[in-house]
């Protein structure tokens, strides 16, 4: 029987897309929100929803917020992609030390729920993977490519040995790759590449990954929130579940309807993983020494290679199971196309886009055959 009394809900991480997101989703339920992040969303506050700014890696901050708090979702993280997968000392004290504050504020405040967004990542490190399940181990961490995805697997590990304690109950959800009309990580990085002639290669075509629209990310997080509950039996305890739109789809090939439809043409040069592998490793040292004096952001980075290029994809079914999750979008990248076409980023013609255009491949070139050149025998 539901309880009669309003539950709060926080969300860290809540000025984010998906944070909001759920947010809406949890209002639809009934529920009171708290949307708890350094930065307010940009998006208008719903009657029944309220922001607080603070920061996962203050202890204090966190245990006056979490007061009253009935369930938690602790969405906030850092290091996913681009120049921010290389700043270690930021990653590690959000991911671990500003999770091992999130469960001692739940614990401190006697909270029952805490749903932990999770990754892929803690399971996957550039290994092919069809269909895999939750009884995959983890991947030891001196295995991953990068320091995001090592520490978002101690801090999945840290919230399922918490189940149970004090009358905590906990569970982690493993995300694909999110998309959304107004995701603000990943999609704007393509949109952008391909706006300054910068996407013109491409590589594994016949490689497959999965993707996770934001409102099945959403519901996927109600669900597991209510899967912590004494009414489900408390289903969801000390899980771990796959969360993704369940259709996987080559990388290219899915952003295929938003390049297309906003004027441009896919990339017709296929090369190699391996040499796109090197050319990330490349960029992640030319971003090691300049970053102190100018704010290069690396076009790749070795973790996105292998996201985006390595056939990798998870069965949904425990979820659909235990939480009764049911994506109800299809890999559907229209939401996105519209949004982008209503902000005005249709193709434009200019003169020097041909320009730029050829620049980048012979740049492109140059640097792979330098990786080539550097194994043949005799070359120094």
């Amino acid at each position: 029987m539901r309880k009669s009394k309003l539950e709060v809900h926080l969300i860290t991480g809540g000025g984010g897309y998906p944070g909001y997101t759920l947010g809406k989703q949890l209002i639809g339920r009934g529920h009171q929100v708290i949307l708890l992040d350094l930065r307010e969303p940009k998006w208008t506050l719903m009657e029944g929803m309220a922001f607080v700014k603070a920061s996962i890696t203050n202890p204090d901050e966190l245990e006056r917020a979490f007061l009253g708090v009935d369930c938690v979702y602790h969405m906030a993280s850092y290091g996913m992609s681009g120049r921010e997968q290389l700043n270690k000392k930021l990653i590690e004290a959000v991911n671990i030390g500003g999770t091992d504050n999130v469960i001692a504020a739940c614990l401190k405040n006697r909270i029952k729920r805490l749903v932990y967004t999770s990754t892929y990542n803690v399971v996957f490190g550039g290994q092919e993977t069809r269909d895999g399940d939750e009884t995959l181990p983890y991947l030891p961490l001196d295995k991953h490519p990068d320091h995001y995805s090592r520490t978002k697997s101690v801090a999945e590990q840290a919230v399922l040995r918490t189940d149970g304690r004090e009358g905590l109950r906990t569970c982690a959800l493993r995300l694909a790759g999110v998309y959304g009309p107004e995701d603000q990580r990943h999609i704007p990085r393509i949109v952008g590449y391909v706006e300054q002639g910068l996407l013109v290669v491409s590589a594994a075509p016949e490689s497959v990954q999965d993707f996770l629209h934001v409102e099945n990310l959403a519901q996927g997080h109600l669900l597991a929130g209510e899967g912590l509950t004494e009414d489900r039996g408390y289903v969801a305890a000390g899980q771990a579940y796959f969360l993704s739109d369940s259709c996987p789809v080559n990388t290219l090939e899915f952003y295929r309807p938003l390049i297309e439809g906003l004027g441009y043409s896919m990339p017709k040069i296929v090369i190699p993983v391996t040499l796109l592998y090197y050319f990330a490793f490349i960029t992640e040292w030319v971003h090691f020494i300049v970053a102190r004096i100018h704010n290069f952001q690396p076009m790749l980075t070795r973790t996105e290679v292998y996201k985006s290029c390595v056939t990798h994809y998870y069965s949904v079914n425990k979820a659909r199971k235990d939480l009764r999750y049911n994506p109800e979008k299809k890999n559907d990248i229209k939401e996105v196309l519209e949004f982008y076409k209503k902000e005005g980023r249709m193709k434009k013609v200019r003169k020097q886009s041909m320009f730029m255009y050829y620049i980048v491949n012979i740049i492109i070139a140059l640097v792979f055959a330098s990786v080539v050149m550097s194994f043949l025998p005799g070359v120094k």
